[in-house]
């Protein structure tokens, strides 16, 4: 269960203000179509974080000991800290429509989650928690707190959150999870 919490509430916090989100508020704007939107979104986070996770288990498996636990507990740092660096939706990573809100939603969130923030913790949080399973459900009801709203509320949510504070809370999380695996694994 500690796998299932810690990935949703560190992705969902992390999320806030991410390209993703902002992706998800142009793809409401663009469509209209609030449904296609949250179910392309779930389907694509649900594929591209199972593999993130699984890959993060799969090097867990393959390299184990003190350095690769201090690794990932660095990573978790190095997260917090890129948190602090505002995202913004390139003008390539724009949606282009070919084939409607679902699909085009699928496969614009698969692409621009690859390398991603919230991508990089879920393969941390397989790598800390090695439960793939577990984790692609917490991820993804992370990412889905987060861009639910967005898709419903669009530039209203925007108006409403700080998304420095956000990201400022965010970080710290990200940063204070890693002094905890660094305080277990050293301590």
């Amino acid at each position: 269960m500690e796998a299932f919490l810690t990935s949703a509430l560190l992705v969902a916090v992390a999320e806030i203000g991410d390209k993703t989100m902002l992706l998800a508020i142009v793809l409401a704007t663009r469509f209209r179509k609030p449904l296609p939107i949250v179910l392309g979104i779930l389907f694509a986070t649900l594929a591209n974080h199972a593999l993130a996770a699984f890959a993060g288990k799969f090097v867990a498996d393959l390299v184990q000991g003190t350095w690769f636990n201090v690794a990932v507990a660095l990573s978790f740092i190095a997260m917090g800290l890129w948190t602090l660096i505002p995202d913004k939706l390139d003008e390539d990573e724009r949606p282009r429509s070919h084939g409607g809100a679902f699909l085009t939603t699928l496969v614009a969130f698969f692409l621009v989650e690859i390398g991603d923030k919230t991508q990089i913790a879920t393969l941390a949080l397989g790598a800390r928690f090695e439960n793939v399973a577990l984790v692609t459900a917490g991820t993804t009801l992370g990412m889905m707190i987060a861009n639910v709203p967005a898709v419903l509320l669009g530039h209203q949510l925007v108006k409403r959150i700080s998304l420095t504070t956000v990201n400022r809370i965010a970080a710290v999380l990200f940063m204070g999870a890693g002094l905890w695996m660094l305080w277990d694994v050293l301590g």
